[in-house]
């Protein structure tokens, strides 16, 4: 072999190295940031919504509550509270959006108060008070969410009304949960879901950095394969929507840029009836209900009516408690 060769080989590795190495560290920088998302002080979420007067500690404190830990099929405990304002055997879980955590279901707890229903507000994996190493952004969510559902049921009877609501992570949560692991619930409210997380993935990726190619989703799949024991196409409400045979209102507001609202036209599109959806002018990302509320709830109301689902004497005066 000669020289001129010997070397065109080592540099040749070299390359190859370099590049396994930076493929590497692409990979578990892609993998961690999703996996370890940042996510919002338990307090300053509680500080934010006080400061909106959307969470009213007083009543948080006086109603009727009972918390609980669920147990999760992947293997940890989820952290719950059952709110019980009424007399009633109508309920929604409240499923709440990634970095939140369950006070920023509460606003939503007291709009269903008004509308008849007790709530059931959790924190998703390693959100808040749960336990879980990892975010999964659907994926294991979908049957935490179902233990959820269960322990509901066997507390509340065969016979109650189970809704869910799930707002952006949590919307694609529960559309994930009704089409692909047991649609058991009576109604789903999906506020601001993406349609498959891949594309999701892709759009920020090409709003916030210089990757705007699929090599960094497939380096990533690789490496969460691994790390995490899924891959991002396996997030994919898109695929479960189509199974759903239970209502669904579809809920977007046209100012998010984070999650486009045509992912929400496109599940709309795909789920086959009954479905409704409302588009809201005015909000960004995940702000729907803070921008509209009274339009919100009686958007929420008339999607019950029409499905039977509203219980009896139900205040109908949409309002902001």
């Amino acid at each position: 072999m000669g020289n001129r060769t010997k070397r065109w080989l080592t540099a040749t590795g070299i390359v190859t190295g370099i590049s396994a190495a930076v493929g590497s560290a692409i990979g578990l920088l892609a993998t961690n940031r999703l996996m370890y998302m940042k996510k919002k002080e338990d307090d300053v979420i509680l500080q934010r919504e006080i400061s909106a007067k959307r969470f009213d500690e007083g009543w948080y404190n006086a109603v009727s509550k009972n918390e609980r830990w669920v147990d999760s099929p992947n293997g940890y405990r989820l952290k719950a509270v059952l709110l019980e304002p009424l007399e009633t055997s109508h309920y929604v879980v409240i499923s709440h959006g990634v970095t939140e955590n369950k006070i920023n279901s509460v606003k939503y707890a007291r709009m269903f108060e008004r509308l008849g229903f007790n709530s059931v507000i959790y924190d998703h994996r390693r959100h808040g008070d749960s336990e879980g190493r990892t975010t999964s952004f659907g994926h294991y969510e979908k049957t935490d969410l179902g233990a959820v559902i269960d322990e509901l049921r066997d507390y509340a009877g065969e016979n109650a009304i189970i809704g869910v609501h799930g707002e952006s992570m949590g919307a694609a949560t529960s559309l994930l949960y009704a089409g692909s692991v047991g649609d058991e619930a009576d109604f789903y409210i999906a506020d601001c879901p993406f349609s498959d997380f891949t594309e999701q993935v892709l759009h920020i990726l090409r709003r916030s950095t210089p990757l705007r190619t699929g090599f960094a989703i497939r380096l990533a799949n690789v490496f969460l394969k691994v790390r995490d024991g899924y891959t991002l196409d396996l997030v994919s409400p898109r695929q479960s929507v189509v199974h759903i045979k239970r209502p669904v209102l579809f809920i977007h507001s046209l100012e998010d840029d984070f999650i486009l609202p045509k992912m929400t036209k496109e599940l709309y599109e795909l789920k086959p009836e009954p479905k409704s959806i409302r588009l809201f002018d005015k909000g960004s990302h995940a702000q729907s209900y803070n921008e509209n509320a009274e339009e919100y709830e009686q958007t929420v109301r008339t999607f019950l009516e029409e499905h039977g689902l509203l219980p009896g004497g139900a205040d109908s005066r949409p309002g902001i408690a």
